[in-house]
């Protein structure tokens, strides 16, 4: 009886893991089923233009692709040294009884609903920043980058701390015992050895900012405009989920908007895959290279 329930349950376990590879494989199909007829319907050289207005058939990606980049590179460069740093201090530096607090807060703050953060960036912070930088709106790729960020965050602490909290006591202990301080420790002891853990707390910060939707429509203005230089940042500016959202309910089915959108789908997933499969190999060499030295 024991091995019957143990052979369904390996089956179960099997067909789940299987089963996400199909969901994000029919996806991957559906998306190229509707997106892949713009190759058709649109020259390759007008989908690399700098001009987007459907109503005229004007469809350059260019705009949406440097708003996705700028918002999202700003979003990365803030998050990243601060979600990591938090992670440290909870995991190595808070008292237990403050982290006790700190690691539900946490937790509670990364299921925020994104638009909830998209209504306080339009009545509090796009203001703040359109009256201190002296700017025409403070609807701009700032304030995406800084609510972007803010997203992102909770989820970079909550895993890298989980990562750093994995990493065995004895190698704190073995590195206290050779007279190491406790920041030598943490930068290169504890650090490293929860590298491969951080480094995926930062991939899924950087996948969650991309993917990121409601947020950015409501705070970056949605300007199609190409970004020139580090002014863009202060400028509005429009985002490839933005459009997707913004324009979706109200095109024609099967129409070349239609399909472009689609297109702008795929490219997204391209986007986000690459990202996963960069994270995924680093994390392998890691992983290699510490097998190596440990044998």
């Amino acid at each position: 009886m024991r091995n019957w329930k143990e052979i369904i349950l390996t089956i179960a376990i099997r067909a789940s893991g299987y089963s996400a590879i199909l969901f994000v494989g029919l996806i991957f199909i559906f998306l190229l089923t509707e997106g892949l007829p713009t190759l058709r319907e649109v020259p390759l050289a007008d989908l690399l233009g700098q001009r987007w207005y459907p109503i005229e058939a004007y469809f350059g990606l260019l705009p949406l692709l440097g708003g996705t980049l700028i918002v999202t590179l700003g979003a990365a460069l803030l998050a990243m040294p601060i979600g990591i740093g938090t992670a440290i201090y909870v995991a190595e530096v808070a008292p237990r009884s403050l982290r006790e607090v700190l690691k539900p807060f946490i937790e509670v703050m990364a299921g925020v609903p994104s638009v909830v953060l998209g209504f306080l960036g339009m009545l509090v912070l796009a203001p703040y920043l359109r009256v201190n930088f002296d700017l025409p709106t403070g609807l701009s790729a700032l304030s995406g980058a800084l609510l972007l960020a803010a997203i992102s965050i909770p989820t970079i602490v909550s895993v890298a701390e989980d990562a750093l909290d994995a990493v065995p006591r004895s190698y704190r202990d073995a590195a206290l015992a050779l007279g190491a301080t406790r920041w030598q420790i943490i930068w290169r002891v504890t650090l490293p050895a929860a590298r491969s853990g951080v480094l995926t707390a930062v991939m899924l910060g950087i996948g969650r900012a991309i993917g990121e939707t409601m947020t950015v429509m409501m705070v970056t203005g949605n300007a199609a405009v190409v970004p020139k230089g580090l002014g863009a940042l202060f400028s509005p500016a429009r985002t490839m989920t933005a459009t997707i959202a913004a324009e979706m309910g109200e095109v024609a089915t099967d129409s070349t908007h239609y399909h472009v959108l689609f297109f702008i789908g795929i490219v997204l997933f391209l986007i986000s895959l690459a990202i996963n499969v960069t994270a995924s190999s680093v994390v392998f060499r890691s992983r290699k290279r510490a097998e190596r030295i440990l044998s």
